[in-house]
C-alpha cells in the first residue's frame, strides 16, 4: 500500500522563518500547514498553500493552542466550547487560503501539547473532533493510533487517519517520548532512514526501553523544524522508494 510522507510547515511568523517550506515541498506528499495561533500568519498561510497547490501536495490544517510564545508546545487548560471554536476558526482561515491558491484543506492535525493532550483526554480530543465534524465531517484527522482522539473520530462518524513519526521517540504505551528525554528527537540520518523503513514496511518502531510497537501507519512525519529536516526527509523518501514502496497522500491534493 501506498504510504504518505507529511511534514510540519508554515511555522514561521512575520519576518521570521522556521524551516525551508520550498525544499519540503519538494519532497512530502501532505503538508500540515500552521494556522496562526501557534505559529504562521496570513501571508505565510497562503503562500505554502499556493506552493502546495502547485506541487500536487495534499494541504492539512496543523491546528494548535493559541500559544505563539510557546510554539503550541505547552498544553493549555481550556475550556471544550472554547477549544472548538478555536479549531473551528483555523480551519476555516487555512481553508480560505489553500481555496486561494487552487485548493483545499484535505485534513486536520493538532500541533505539539494539543496534539498530545487530545491523544490521552477524552474531552480535548472530543473538542477538536467536533469543530472538524461542524466544518465537514468528511475531512479526515490524522494522530497517533490507539489515541482519544481516535476514539473520538469514531464516534463521531469522522474518518481517523493513523500516523507514526520518523524522527522522534517512542514510549512503549505507543505515546511520543517527552521533548527533552533522551532519545525524543533523532537527527542522525542512517537512524531516521531505519526508523522510516521500520514503519513503512514492517509497521513497527522500537520504544526507548526496546519494547516493540505496533504502529502500521498510513503516514509519516517528519518535522520541519528538525535540524537538517530537509535533508532527512529527502534520505527518507529516497529509501522507501528504494525499498519499493510508493509514496501518495491519503488525501487527494
Amino acid at each position: 500500500m501506498p504510504i504518505d510522507l507529511n511534514a510540519d510547515l508554515g511555522e514561521g511568523f512575520g519576518v521570521w522563518r522556521l524551516g525551508d517550506d520550498e525544499a519540503l515541498l519538494d519532497v512530502v506528499t501532505s503538508a500540515n500547514v500552521a494556522c496562526g495561533f501557534h505559529a504562521g500568519d496570513p501571508v505565510t498561510m497562503r503562500r505554502v498553500c499556493a506552493a502546495a497547490a502547485g506541487r500536487g501536495v495534499a494541504i492539512g490544517a496543523q491546528v494548535g493552542y493559541r500559544d505563539l510564545a510557546g510554539f503550541g508546545r505547552r498544553r493549555l487548560d481550556i475550556a471544550a466550547d472554547e477549544l472548538s471554536a478555536d479549531v473551528l476558526y483555523q480551519l476555516g482561515a487555512l481553508d480560505a487560503c489553500a481555496v486561494a491558491g487552487g485548493s483545499r484543506v484535505r485534513y486536520v492535525k493538532p500541533h505539539g501539547a494539543l496534539y498530545n493532550t487530545a491523544a490521552d483526554d477524552p474531552g480535548q480530543a472530543a473538542a477538536v473532533v467536533e469543530a472538524v465534524a461542524a466544518y465537514d465531517d468528511t475531512l479526515p484527522v490524522l494522530g497517533l493510533p490507539g489515541s482519544a482522539l481516535a476514539d473520538a473520530a469514531g464516534a463521531a462518524g469522522v474518518p481517523f487517519v493513523a500516523e507514526a513519526f520518523a524522527d522522534r521517540g517512542y514510549l512503549a504505551t505507543g505515546r511520543l517520548a517527552p521533548r527533552g528525554t533522551d532519545g525524543a528527537v533523532l537527527t542522525d540520518v542512517p537512524a531516521v532512514v531505519e526508523r522510516a523503513l521500520g514503519l513503512a514496511v514492517d509497521g513497527r518502531v522500537t520504544a526507548l526501553d526496546g519494547a516493540p510497537v505496533e504502529v502500521a501507519p498510513a503516514s509519516l512525519c517528519l518535522h520541519g523544524d528538525t535540524p537538517g529536516a530537509v535533508d532527512l526527509a529527502r534520505a527518507v523518501r529516497t529509501a522507501l522508494s528504494d525499498a519499493g514502496v510508493a509514496l501518495a497522500p491519503f488525501a487527494g491534493p
